[in-house]
């Protein structure tokens, strides 16, 4: 009976570890995924209608190059998205070979036992139980025994059911692991497809470039695109202070009324960091210096409002010191651009990013990356600006030695 007993307790915790929920991804997380990725499929379709009609007009070659920078920006982030599906999916896939490998395990423990309950009642079942009920000393001990038997065989029934439930968990595993491979499959194979295009659009984008370069008249309506883009971006962080303004106000307003102390900025300013803040690169020189500049071949003056660090494409672009990610957005000259705020009333730009790693909102650390170097029409750099409130800062000034 001590035997029959642990046997008892054994089977009935594995029934209960059969019943525990397995974890899942739920399907509004799968559905939110399809579409974010979706739409940025179909942002690339409309790029690519946009370019073959600007490929025919000569007028619109710098357009053109837009049109590569941002087709080339959905496809890396698309790439990217692809690559973190695939890191999630084969994670997932060993987990299911794992748990493969243990329902297994329990079924084969559930058969082995199960198969001598049935090789013991084959033998002397009903014999062993005639002999327990008539060995019984009184009526009251013949009821009890017969209660214990009839519940020792519902449980050999219950059993069985339990092997026949872990036989379909198997089956359905083997069923899951089997779409998560064919998954596994497409993605590498979509990945594969993307990265091949990327590389046709640089080839595309490099032609491009070359003929613009040999060009004056796309030199001049350049220097126009970017004192547009200048003038955009002065606009821009006059927003972030007006809303900083009324976003401190308000703050200061609610702790008045609840009788607390005005919240502090975490982190301190820039302002005892002059001199000494880290470079938004690891390596690279500074091709284009703050302040006027006459272009090599117009000798025309312009007024470059940061420096621009010659650096290679895809290189890691980090934020100089503590702040909030306050503006992520695309313009024509600049590319990809990312704002941050610093405590202080400080603003630091980045452009001409080739991929974005941060959202808006986003907190960040000093020497946290926040993007990766693309090409501007003038080669591979990193346009970089720091602002105190609306006046523009010589980065020279601030950064420490490279």
């Amino acid at each position: 009976m001590n035997r029959v007993s642990l046997h008892f307790r054994r089977t009935l915790l594995l029934l209960l570890l059969i019943a525990l929920p397995r974890p899942s991804v739920p399907q509004d997380e799968i559905r939110k995924k399809q579409d974010e990725l979706q739409a940025i499929r179909d942002q690339i379709r409309d790029l690519e209608g946009k370019i073959g009609e600007q490929q025919k007009n000569e007028r619109e070659t710098l357009d053109l190059l837009d049109s590569y920078e941002k087709k080339g920006t959905l496809i890396r982030t698309l790439i990217t998205r692809l690559k973190n599906d695939e890191t999630t999916l084969t994670h997932r896939i060993e987990n299911t070979r794992k748990g493969m490998e243990k329902l297994e395990s329990q079924l084969q423990f559930l058969r082995k036992h199960y198969a001598s309950y049935v090789i013991s009642v084959y033998k002397r079942g009903r014999t062993r139980d005639l002999e327990l009920l008539l060995s019984a000393n009184s009526v009251n001990q013949v009821y009890i025994r017969n209660q214990y038997l009839k519940r020792f065989t519902n449980q050999r029934r219950r059993d069985a059911q339990g092997i026949a439930r872990k036989q379909k968990q198997v089956e359905d595993t083997q069923a899951q692991l089997s779409i998560q491979l064919s998954e596994e499959q497409r993605l590498l194979a979509e990945k594969g497809a993307e990265d091949e295009r990327l590389a046709s659009l640089a080839a595309d984008r490099r032609d491009a470039l070359t003929k613009i370069r040999k060009d004056r008249k796309f030199a001049q309506r350049e220097i126009d695109r970017q004192m547009r883009a200048a003038k955009e971006l002065e606009g821009l962080i006059a927003e972030l202070i007006e809303a900083d303004r009324i976003k401190k106000e308000h703050e200061a307003e609610e702790a008045r009324k609840a009788r607390i102390p005005v919240p502090v900025p975490e982190g301190g300013t820039l302002e005892s960091r002059k001199g000494k803040l880290r470079w938004p690169v690891s390596e690279g020189s500074i091709v284009a210096h703050f302040g006027n500049q006459t272009h090599p071949t117009l000798k025309t003056i312009t007024q470059n409002t940061g420096i621009d660090i010659a650096a290679r494409v895809g290189s890691p672009v980090t934020s100089v010191a503590d702040g909030q990610i306050s503006k992520i957005l695309w313009l024509p000259s600049y590319g990809n651009l990312i704002i941050i705020s610093h405590p202080g009333g400080f603003y630091t730009v980045y452009t001409h990013l080739a991929e974005i790693t941060v959202a808006e909102g986003q907190k960040v650390k000093e020497g946290e990356v926040i993007g990766n170097t693309g090409e501007a029409l003038n080669g591979p750099r990193l346009h970089f600006e720091i602002w105190k409130g609306r006046e523009k800062q010589n980065p020279e000034q601030w950064l420490g030695r490279q």
